[in-house]
């Protein structure tokens, strides 16, 4: 999947990657400060993207990269360790080390590629004209979790109870509760909502699922959420729940289905506004994009695992089905 204008940026990078090396000071490597919750595959589409506009790791750029593991309160530490490495940009994964960045720093541009919602959670104040020095890519659309939703029932079309889980803490996800809320009563879906604020809520969480037991587990992904997922898996196989996330990897590990942008092409265009702004661009002037193209996947062994038949109509509106 690709974002608006993604492929002809990707490809003139190709022609003018020399010319990145040529922008920088004289034997100086820009200082890159990498600020996430914990490692992904999705986070090498990042370096990926880097080096098709010449920035290679070692050579003329430095990476500081710093993961939480889940622990929301380092987020402050780090970005205060980057203003003190004095970094030239700042990409942040994540809603709070977004904001622990924004408190850190006025002056270091901040990008921030898989923004939920950027305005909403008090990161910027518009998405095109923010004049801040934070931009990047949000990943809002107002019918997005409606989607899911929508999505889910149809492939379960029995489906009456909901569990919701979500990270209430992280205040991106407020309006992706509210509009999941919105679809719900829509699609006339009784909602549980399961709020988890750290590492070891999701234990309890999934013990009060158990006992209500629901036919479906909707997740509101974000940096603590994406962390968990292996747990969050393993416990639907075992409780046979059909599950929705947002990404795809996911899916591959064995969720039911996911309906978002690709995290993969949001961390390789995070590279593109890096490379502006090293080139002089101020942050202030490059308005934070929305993507356009939203990916579904299915796995079908997950599929017949819980005896799903999945129609036909899905099937043909999918991005992939993993077999």
């Amino acid at each position: 999947m690709r974002l608006i204008g993604l492929a002809v940026v990707l490809a003139v990078s190709l022609v003018l990657a020399p010319l990145a090396a040529e922008a920088q000071p004289a034997g100086k490597p820009w200082r890159i400060g990498y600020i996430g919750t914990v490692y992904t595959r999705s986070h090498d589409a990042f370096s990926e993207g880097l080096r098709e506009f010449g920035y290679v790791e070692g050579r003329n750029i430095i990476l500081e990269r710093r993961f939480s593991e889940g622990k929301a309160e380092r987020f402050p530490e780090f970005a205060a360790e980057m203003v003190r490495l004095k970094a030239d940009v700042i990409v942040v994964a994540t809603t709070p080390a977004a904001i622990a960045a924004k408190n850190a720093t006025k002056t270091i541009p901040i990008v921030f590629p898989t923004a939920i919602d950027p305005v909403g959670a008090g990161v910027v104040t518009s998405l095109a004209r923010h004049g801040s020095n934070v931009t990047g890519i949000s990943r809002l659309s107002s019918d997005l979790e409606g989607k899911r939703l929508e999505f889910l029932k149809q492939a379960v079309p029995m489906l009456s109870r909901v569990a919701v889980l979500w990270n209430a803490a992280n205040p991106a996800n407020a309006s992706a509760w509210r509009e999941t809320q919105e679809a719900a009563r829509a699609l006339a879906l009784v909602l549980r909502s399961h709020d988890v604020g750290g590492s070891t809520d999701f234990e309890s969480a999934f013990a009060v699922m158990a006992q209500e037991r629901p036919d479906a587990l909707f997740v509101l992904e974000d940096g603590l959420i994406s962390r968990h997922r292996r747990p969050i898996v393993d416990f639907a196989t075992r409780k046979r729940l059909a599950t929705m996330f947002s990404a795809r990897e996911v899916v591959e590990a064995g969720g039911l289905m996911s309906y978002g942008p690709s995290t993969r092409e949001l961390f390789r265009r995070a590279a593109y506004y890096v490379d502006k702004i090293l080139k002089g661009a101020k942050p202030a002037d490059l308005p934070f994009e929305q993507p356009t193209k939203f990916e579904l996947v299915i796995n079908m062994k997950t599929a017949k695992a819980l005896g799903l038949t999945i129609p036909q109509t899905i099937l043909l509106r999918a991005d992939q089905v993993i077999e």
